[in-house]
């Protein structure tokens, strides 16, 4: 029989958790208590995930995204990590979208 000490599953635990840029991220989206145009919170825990510079395009009506979707200005909120961040609802639709601020 194998017995775990609870200090090593917690720095397990731990270990994950600071691993995780999603998780991190979450954190900072949720502390901010960011909410959408129509009020709703961006993020539970696991809500957002970055995503690559190179998946989204910059126009002067908003954003193209790799996979099709377009999020116009109105709908974006400034990235304070510098990097492009969709949160989403459990049906996979957009609730948020974080983009660095212009010029950056």
């Amino acid at each position: 029989m194998v017995q775990y000490s609870t200090f090593g599953i917690a720095a397990v635990v731990v270990g994950m958790t600071a691993a995780s840029p999603a998780l991190s991220h979450d954190s900072w989206i949720s502390r901010g208590g960011f909410r959408n145009t129509v009020g709703e919170w961006c993020c539970g825990e696991g809500d957002c995930e970055a995503l690559p510079p190179n998946s989204v395009r910059m126009s002067t009506a908003g954003y193209h995204l790799i996979n099709g979707e377009f999020v116009p200005m109105n709908e974006t909120q400034p990235s304070p990590d510098g990097s492009y961040w969709r949160c989403k609802r459990p049906d996979g639709s957009r609730r948020c979208f974080f983009a660095p601020p212009p010029g950056t």
